[in-house]
């Protein structure tokens, strides 16, 4: 499948690459179907971009949590993950949402609003974890900088 992306331009991917939100994501409920993309010239794997199938201009940064919160462990009621299937640790992804400002300085995830999928079934939903063990704006530019540094 041949889609356009504001980002990338025409990009070329298989029917395996589309991930389906049955309930689209928080703020664009209209929005079901994405795919994962990155640009592996300027990367490093750690940013992402889930692409909307449906609106080409349409790409949010996204990427492990781990990466920058290694304890992250959020607890999410089954039945919130049940519109996607069986999960386990082998078969799960969970992405979260990265803000890019113009002052890269203030870079931030938002660990309470993850993306789940199931990598198996390309079935996901974002869930909301109510705690306050986990911010909406939790700050990366410094743990991104000290890791490219090799610290």
């Amino acid at each position: 499948m041949l889609i356009h992306t504001k980002i990338f331009g025409d990009v070329e991917i298989s029917d395996d690459k589309i991930i389906t939100f049955e309930n689209g994501i928080v703020g664009f409920p209209d929005l079901k179907t994405f795919t994962i993309l990155h640009d592996a010239e300027k990367s490093d794997g750690g940013i992402r971009f889930l692409q909307s199938i449906e609106e080409p201009g349409f790409a949010m940064p996204v990427m492990d949590p781990l990466i920058v919160a290694p304890d992250y462990d959020p607890e999410v009621e089954d039945e919130l993950l049940a519109p996607i299937g069986n999960v386990s640790k082998g078969n799960i992804l969970v992405l979260v949402t990265v803000r890019v400002p113009s002052d890269l300085t203030q870079m931030t995830v938002n660990l309470q609003g993850p993306f789940v999928i199931n990598v198996d079934e390309r079935k996901a939903c974002q869930v909301i974890v109510d705690t306050e063990k986990y911010p909406v704006r939790f700050p990366i530019y410094d743990i991104l900088k000290a890791r490219k540094d090799g610290e």
